[in-house]
């Protein structure tokens, strides 16, 4: 009986097979490898040495927050690092232009702070439109003003990116894409700079956005974006991570009895569970519901009763084989992440991103 608590199995195998399937997708596209939340949960630094010192290098990273641009830097990477939501204060410039980092500029307070400091040296600026999706982003009706405030701005590099981001685009059959992608057109018509439009969506589905840049995301860890169940791309991709823990108790139960707190769940037959160690505080989804597959010994077993902090409950059923120690597998290799966030009423991105520090980390 070896015993494993709660271990995120990451596969830089599976990450540089969903590089090339990206890369086969976009062939003629630079490639801005999105690894803000600690890449998705699978380790910033780890993630972004992968894609830089192999053959399958990513042309640079994306990263959310400026305490992340940092730790990259601090950790010996030297590829262009952009500030996706951009800076948020004076002080920050100063730390962009050190480091030579590149920021995205959605709004006038950034616009302002940027020409009017006092840099050393210009600044890589991606300027950011607003094509629909109301997040981020300048209004398109005031673009030219920003973009004539940049160009002539000593503290902003000639070389900006015009970007936007896509809302619908996982959905294939939503037209709000089509019209994103023609105002884009529309606002950016006759200007020679590179462009960006495409995430991980746009880069499967959506061609015509795939532009000079693409910002490939959820696709570089083996998850699919789109809404629909997609073969191509299921079949394409590999989970970089594969969560898995132990079976710790096994217990037979009669008919009628109950499991987990609040009585959540009642068996109607007599039958055999085991108790996983794992639970919210690992990650794992607190409103799972009942029936959400768990694999073990390479068949689903349904989890039954509530997750708790540190452990689950599924039903290994009358004839059950399993011991303790057997190894079950939460999501990654054999059990889709995209099935599991289903049943949990989510979306794979945060089943990722909610690993917890408490969860062993094996590389493979």
């Amino acid at each position: 009986m070896a015993l494993r608590t709660a271990t995120a199995i990451i596969d830089l195998n599976a990450l540089i097979s969903n590089f090339c399937f990206i890369k086969k997708k976009a062939p003629n596209c630079q490639i801005l490898a999105v690894l803000k939340a600690n890449a998705y949960g699978h380790g910033l630094e780890r993630i972004a040495k992968e894609l830089s010192h192999s053959e399958h290098q990513a042309d640079a990273f994306g990263v959310a927050r400026l305490d992340e641009a940092i730790a990259l830097r601090a950790a010996g990477i030297e590829k262009p690092i952009v500030l996706l939501e951009g800076f948020f204060n004076k002080v920050d410039l100063g730390v962009i232009a050190k480091n030579k980092l590149q920021t995205i500029i959605h709004n006038h307070e950034q616009l302002t702070t940027l020409c009017s400091a006092n840099l050393e040296c210009p600044i890589k600026v991606w300027l950011k439109i607003d094509t629909g999706m109301h997040r981020l982003g300048i209004n398109p009706e005031d673009f030219s003003h920003y973009y004539s405030e940049l160009t002539a701005s000593k503290n902003v590099d000639s070389s900006i990116v015009l970007m936007s981001h896509l809302g619908c685009a996982d959905d294939t059959q939503n037209k709000n894409t089509d019209n994103q992608i023609a105002l884009f057109e529309e606002i950016t018509k006759g200007l020679s700079n590179s462009k960006s439009l495409a995430n991980s969506a746009g880069i499967d589905a959506w061609p015509r956005s795939h532009y000079q840049w693409i910002r490939p995301g959820l696709l570089l860890y083996g998850v699919s974006p789109m809404k629909e169940d997609i073969n191509e791309v299921h079949s394409a991709l590999v989970p970089v991570m594969t969560l898995q823990s132990s079976l710790i108790t096994i217990r037979k139960i009669a008919k009628g009895e109950f499991v987990g707190y609040g009585a959540a769940w009642k068996s109607d037959k007599e039958t055999t569970i085991g108790v996983i160690a794992i639970g919210y505080g690992d990650g794992y989804p607190r409103h799972a519901k009942n029936g959400t597959p768990v694999l073990i010994n390479g068949r689903r077993v349904p989890l039954v009763g509530r997750v708790s902090m540190d452990m689950i409950t599924v039903d290994l059923g009358q004839n059950s084989q399993e011991s303790i120690g057997d190894i079950a597998t939460l999501w990654g290799q054999g059990l889709a992440v995209e099935e599991v966030s289903t049943w949990a009423t989510t979306i794979p991105y945060e089943l990722l991103c909610n690993i917890s520090r408490r969860v062993h980390v094996s590389i493979r």
